[in-house]
């Protein structure tokens, strides 16, 4: 058994975005203490961790801890703590090793966590998976991506690429009903072209005929069968991505966090498309939506940093 996550420090988080950095300041009890948001730089790496200092310098003044502070930050993409090129789609990092380059400029290391994985962590310490022993935590917005937690920890990765699920590809039983997409990954067919928000569109567009946006495409479905045909599909989809979270990492509870998750009737859509996929007698998984919303990033980067602070 690991030893037991430290509580005893007060903490901060930096959510790195492609259109914001958000810090945020947390108690030894994780309350939120203060948060500033300024804007991600587009002038290249320089820039951005000009950005990062700027935050990271705040965080420290704000606190009265200065570099004592734990700050931890999660960001998209794969980055390679080892020091290899990092990659990322909406920041300019690829290429570069980001951790070396922010100990050099922050003059302190920075604990670097994949944005999935900190939404996950924070919502095993206190949110809709506080208690469970394995918690995974899947983000549906803009993009697909997944984290595990154990035993209140996040998984220990290497280059923080593991559960970059939404460039999994969907399954060949779903074929024939759905399109063959190119992804910004390279490849074609990954789930996050149809089951992302702006895949949802791309699919009420394949079978409507019309790129419908997620919100309109469910006032509709109240009284479009055609509408609700498509969100039953995209449902089916979802729930292949869920039963493969199930198989490979046995979670008790899959929290659900992301734009998509304010559709109507989400869960019970959901837990009824993932119900005949069940194999022989394993329990499936609860599914819950997210406590800490938009805050997870950040939270759980804190937590990760405090976690890892020496005693």
């Amino acid at each position: 058994m690991p030893p037991a996550p430290r509580s005893d420090l007060p903490c901060g988080g930096l959510d790195l975005g492609g259109t914001k950095i958000e810090a945020r300041l947390f108690s030894p009890g994780l309350d939120l203490l203060d948060s500033r948001r300024i804007p991600t730089p587009t002038g290249g790496l320089d820039a951005l961790l000009e950005a990062v200092a700027d935050q990271l310098h705040w965080l420290e003044a704000a606190s009265g801890q200065g570099a004592a502070l734990p700050v931890g930050m999660g960001l998209p993409g794969v980055i390679d703590t080892g020091g290899g090129p990092a990659f990322a789609a909406n920041l300019p990092v690829g290429g570069h090793d980001l951790p070396g380059a922010l100990r050099q400029r922050l003059g302190r290391a920075l604990p670097l966590l994949n944005d999935a994985q900190a939404f996950a962590l924070s919502e095993a310490r206190g949110g809709a998976g506080d208690g469970a022993e394995r918690v995974a935590g899947l983000i549906m917005g803009t993009g697909i991506g997944a984290g595990l937690a154990v035993l209140g920890r996040a998984l220990p990765q290497i280059q923080l690429a593991a559960l970059e699920v939404g460039h999994l590809g969907w399954p060949a039983r779903l074929g024939d009903a759905l399109p063959l997409l190119a992804c910004g990954c390279g490849r074609s067919g990954c789930f996050e072209t149809l089951l992302s928000g702006p895949g949802l569109s791309r699919l009420a567009e394949h079978r409507l005929g019309v790129a419908v946006p997620p919100e309109d495409l469910a006032q509709r479905a109240s009284h479009d069968p055609a509408a609700e045909a498509v969100l039953t599909l995209w449902a089916d989809l979802a729930a292949e991505l869920l039963l493969t979270l199930h198989l490979a990492q046995d979670p008790q509870v899959i929290v659900l966090g992301g734009g998509l998750t304010r559709l109507p009737g989400l869960l019970d859509r959901l837990a009824a498309a993932l119900a005949p996929l069940r194999l022989g007698p394993l329990p499936l998984p609860r599914l819950a939506l997210a406590v800490f919303g938009d805050a997870s990033g950040a939270r759980g980067a804190a937590i990760h940093a405090r976690d890892l602070a020496p005693c």
